[in-house]
C-alpha cells in the first residue's frame, strides 16, 4: 500500500469516526442538538480541523442523511430479495426498513421528517432514496403482475399509500414508545395489519368480476 493509499485511508476512517460521533450526539441531544464544537471536543481535537473533512454543519448532516439512506435502502434490499415476489416483499422489505429505523431514530428523523428546517439534502445524498421508492414500485408492479393487487397499485397513489402505512405507524411508534423495537407495543404491530388492506384498496381484477 503506498503513502497515497494509507493517507485516502485514514482519512475516510476520520470521516466515518466524526459520523459516528455526529450520530451518537443527534442521539443524545436531538437532532438539532449537534454541532461541530461537540463533535470536535469528543474527536479531541480544535474545531477548525474539522474544516479539513467538512466545510460546515450542513456539510455534515449531507453526509448523514446519505449514509443512513444507503444503510436503510440495503436492509430493505435484502429483505425483500429473499421474500416471494410482489406484496410479500413489499412488506418484508418495509418491515425491515422500520425495524432498522428503530434502533436508528435520529438518523430516521433526518432522513424522513425536517428536524433543521435549513437542511436540504444534496442531489448525491438523496439518490438513495429516490433508488429506495423505486425499488418499491417494481415489488408493486410485480404484485399487479401476480395478481395480488390491482393496476392502481403501481400508480403514484399506491406508492404513497404504502408509504402513510409504514411512515406513519414509525411516527407513532417513535412518538410514543421510541424505547421499544420495532413489532413490540401498541403502534407497529398493526403495520402488517394496515398492508393487509391494501388488496381491498387496489382490488384485484379478478375481485371485480361478476359472479
Amino acid at each position: 500500500m503506498t503513502q497515497v493509499d494509507r493517507r485516502a485511508r485514514r482519512r475516510q476512517e476520520t470521516i466515518e469516526e466524526i459520523l459516528d460521533i455526529a450520530e451518537a450526539i443527534m442521539t443524545e441531544e436531538g437532532v438539532n442538538g449537534l454541532s461541530l464544537a461537540e463533535v470536535a471536543r469528543r474527536l479531541g481535537v480544535q474545531p477548525p480541523s474539522l474544516y479539513k473533512y467538512f466545510p460546515s454543519l450542513m456539510a455534515v448532516f449531507d453526509a448523514l442523511f446519505k449514509r443512513g439512506q444507503l444503510a436503510n435502502l440495503a436492509i430493505m434490499r435484502g429483505a425483500m430479495e429473499t421474500a416471494e415476489p410482489g406484496l410479500p416483499s413489499v412488506v418484508a422489505g418495509l418491515t425491515a426498513s422500520c425495524t432498522w429505523a428503530m434502533s436508528h431514530q435520529a438518523l430516521t428523523q433526518l432522513m424522513w421528517w425536517r428536524p433543521v428546517p435549513s437542511f436540504e439534502p444534496s442531489a448525491e445524498a438523496f439518490a438513495p432514496s429516490i433508488e429506495m421508492v423505486e425499488v418499491q414500485r417494481a415489488a408493486l408492479r410485480e404484485a399487479v403482475k401476480l395478481g395480488q393487487l390491482g393496476p392502481g397499485a403501481a400508480k403514484e397513489e399506491g406508492v404513497y399509500a404504502v408509504s402513510i402505512f409504514c411512515i406513519g405507524s414509525l411516527t407513532q411508534a417513535m412518538a410514543n414508545e421510541p424505547e421499544l423495537p420495532w413489532g413490540k407495543g401498541r403502534f407497529s404491530p398493526l403495520f402488517p395489519r394496515l398492508m393487509a388492506l391494501l388488496p381491498a384498496l387496489y382490488p384485484p381484477p379478478k375481485a371485480n368480476t361478476s359472479k
